[in-house]
């Protein structure tokens, strides 16, 4: 069905990022907002604007009725989710089918299917994609026990609803069984109503690496390469750059077949990530989950593969299908993204609202900031921290970091603390120069060496 106007179901850079990739091809734009970005840029740039409800996210970005009623009010024949909110919520994906509107995303099946963790792991063993050795769902502690000693210690306890970490717990003995599976499972019923749990062996020191995946529905699915995301703090990632220069090459191409082969064996629709963790010390990749949306860090796999992702998406909700094919996608140099959250790095990274008062973003060569941000601009307490994402691309990895610092020495923010000064703490440790790092690293190293100064 081709799409004529587009209803964007989000805020904040990705609302911003949707317009302009839906203005790119001519589509009209209607956005829904809360009351609290009523005067935001991507309202101020959209053909319309709705206003949702007042700023609580309950009461508007997150109430899937109201957001498709005002899409179908409006005449949107599609409905864009971007990330976060709504966008991995089959009920969004049924109400737009309901109601005859386009979802660019998967078909809710898929994103129901996907969204358990269990059930991904048993679609991936299906496609003969590797898996943490681990197990299904565990009742009980007395389970757990039982399975701890099978895959030996340490393991990791995962929520099957899970992300953003919740309802994870290490256990690195058999006298933490008992405690960790009630707390996992307390943290899993709290955070998605669900406590289901299952284990998995847990790598101390593993790389977290991802590919960029995008499908057509009917069995077409091309790679946009991988990226590493191993700079995380409490399993959220902070810096993420493209390609994952230390894994080997027959390692690489392992790793993209077998994200093509899980993505193909379920005839996947959409841009969507798969995400692994990479053993180091084995040589060994692991399937960890697929996020059946675009994600945060797509910028650094358009930077080195010069290809638009989110327009990719609207051709194939359009029935257009894939532009590319596999053999025209080639990677050239080295990008990395960091996330600038308004946060104080001195009081545990607490959010910090308030007025940017001042905003001298860095400009030039190989530079990109995807952000709604603006001199004046207020950041409502309702919503995540992030005020924009600085993204670079050289030619080599050391460049892109001499880059970035460069870029983040320049960037002024005035009005509230930013996470400025860790990325810059991070990019100038010779560590990560050294690429020595892993998804631990910046919580048990980097922290322990050096306080972070805020701004």
């Amino acid at each position: 069905m081709a799409i004529s106007r587009l209803f964007i179901a989000n805020r904040g850079e990705i609302a911003l990022r949707v317009l302009r990739a839906a203005q790119a091809l001519n589509l009209e734009t209607v956005i829904g907002v809360s009351d609290a970005d009523r005067d935001s840029m991507a309202a101020r740039l959209a053909d319309r604007r709705l206003v949702l409800g007042p700023g609580p996210a309950a009461k508007s970005y997150l109430d899937a009725r109201l957001v498709v009623q005002a899409a179908k009010a409006s005449g949107c024949d599609a409905l864009h989710p971007g990330y976060g909110f709504l966008s991995e919520r089959a009920e969004l994906a049924r109400l737009c089918d309901e109601h005859g509107i386009v979802f660019v995303g998967p078909e809710p099946d898929m994103i129901e299917a996907l969204g358990d963790k269990l059930r991904a792991r048993e679609m991936a063993a299906a496609a003969g994609v590797p898996l943490v050795p681990g197990s299904g769902e565990i009742a009980s502690a007395a389970d757990a026990r039982k399975v701890a000693d099978q895959i030996g210690y340490p393991v990791l306890l995962k929520a099957s609803a899970g992300g953003g970490g919740r309802g994870m717990v290490i256990v690195n003995g058999p006298a933490e069984v008992e405690s960790g599976f009630n707390r996992a499972s307390a943290e899993a019923l709290a955070a998605f109503n669900d406590g289901t749990l299952f284990m998995e062996r847990f790598v101390p020191e593993a790389r977290h690496v991802e590919v960029q995946l995008v499908g057509d529905g009917k069995g077409e699915v091309v790679h946009f390469g991988e990226r590493d995301c191993s700079v995380q703090r409490r399993y959220q990632k902070v810096i993420e750059e493209a390609p994952c220069v230390a894994m080997p090459a027959e390692l690489r191409a392992q790793l993209h077949q077998a994200a093509v082969d899980l993505a193909k064996s379920v005839n996947y629709r959409n841009a969507g990530t798969a995400e692994f963790l990479y053993d180091v010390t084995r040589g060994e990749i692991y399937f960890i989950e697929v996020n059946a949306r675009i994600q945060v860090e797509h910028p650094v796999s358009e930077m080195i593969t010069g290809r638009d992702l989110v327009q990719e998406q609207l051709r194939i909700a359009s029935g257009q299908g894939l532009s590319v094919s596999q053999d025209q996608i080639t990677v050239s140099g080295h990008a990395i993204e960091c996330r600038i959250n308004a946060e104080d790095t001195r009081r545990d990274f607490v959010p910090v609202p308030g007025t940017i008062t001042r905003w001298r973003p860095p400009e030039g060569e190989g530079i990109r900031l995807d952000s709604h941000i603006t001199e004046g601009a207020s950041i409502p307490p309702f919503y995540d921290s992030m005020i924009g994402k600085l993204i670079v691309h050289a030619d080599t990895r050391d460049a892109a970091i001499d880059r970035l610092i460069g870029a983040l020495d320049s960037f002024e923010v005035e009005g509230v603390p930013t996470t400025i000064p860790l990325h810059r703490a991070i990019l100038k440790d010779p560590r990560f120069r050294s690429n020595t790092i892993h998804t631990r690293w910046l919580e048990q190293d980097l922290f322990a060496s050096q306080p972070l100064a805020a701004e």
